[in-house]
């Protein structure tokens, strides 16, 4: 997933057009309580603006469910982790928005075909993982746009992380934290085993990376694309798609960039 950030202004949408959606975390639930008391709640099949209230789990779902609405999201944090969520304040939410910094992300396209011959197709906005199933390492070939770039790897699996994913699964495995406007995508390997020094590869957005799993009966491998799961996979395609966009606002004094920035910092 690439992102961009928008240069053109954007308008709030009057409060009634809010759409407040909350994770079952009692203090998102509390939260949408308040906010529908001060602002109403329109239909997300109807709103300007959908309000995600949780973290980022929940921030993921809202956006793979209304994706295709074209509208933007303005997650506020009222759960775990918060990444991807402005912090939480009920009071002059329509101005905080009006003032939000909108940035435009796109998703990576998942092609899975599994043992029976099935292509399964996903997206992910985060990162793609190849894991493996069973007790055995995966075993895997890694083209990049269609050149063998890895004979083979054999490690519990690996990874495409966008650059909102890079600091999620990605950086607990040691991957590189990605500026979101790098173009670039990052390739990770998990537990590595052969070849141990093989810490991944930085590759250009719209690369198309394929996984051939080697010795499928002895060590099967799942390919999963943010939370879509498929068993018993062979072949695995993964590329950027630029059909689909989605419009992200965060509050101007702690943006997504900002935050990315920050992340390479941390001790």
């Amino acid at each position: 997933m690439s992102t961009e950030t928008e240069t053109a202004p954007h308008r709030a949408a009057h409060s009634a057009d809010f759409a407040f959606l909350a994770s079952d975390a009692p203090q998102a639930q509390q939260a949408q309580t308040e906010l529908t008391a001060l602002y109403g709640n329109a239909a997300p099949e109807s709103a300007s603006v959908i309000v995600p209230l949780g973290g980022d789990g929940f921030m993921l779902e809202t956006l793979h469910r209304y994706r295709d609405r074209g509208v933007p999201f303005y997650g506020m944090h009222r759960g775990s982790v918060g990444f991807l969520m402005n912090s939480y304040a009920p009071d002059a939410l329509p101005e905080r928005i009006a003032a939000a910094k909108p940035v435009r992300i796109h998703p990576l396209a998942m092609v899975a075909r599994d043992r029976a011959g099935v292509e399964h197709r996903a997206l992910a906005i985060n990162e793609v993982s190849l894991l493996r199933q069973r007790r055995q390492a995966a075993k895997l070939r890694i083209t990049v746009d269609d050149i063998v770039r890895l004979d083979e790897l054999l490690a519990d699996g690996a990874l495409v992380a966008t650059p909102v994913g890079s600091t999620a699964y990605n950086l607990s495995v040691h991957g590189p934290i990605l500026p979101l406007g790098a173009n670039l995508l990052a390739l990770t390997p998990i537990s590595a085993f052969r070849p141990r020094r093989w810490r991944g590869a930085l590759l250009p957005h719209g690369a198309k990376i394929e996984f051939h799993v080697l010795e499928a009966d002895k060590r099967p491998v799942s390919a999963v694309a943010d939370y879509t799961e498929v068993r018993d996979v062979l072949w695995v395609s993964v590329r950027e798609t630029r059909d689909v966009g989605i419009t992200l606002l965060f509050d101007p004094e702690h943006n997504l960039e900002e935050r990315v920035f920050k992340e390479q910092f941390l001790t």
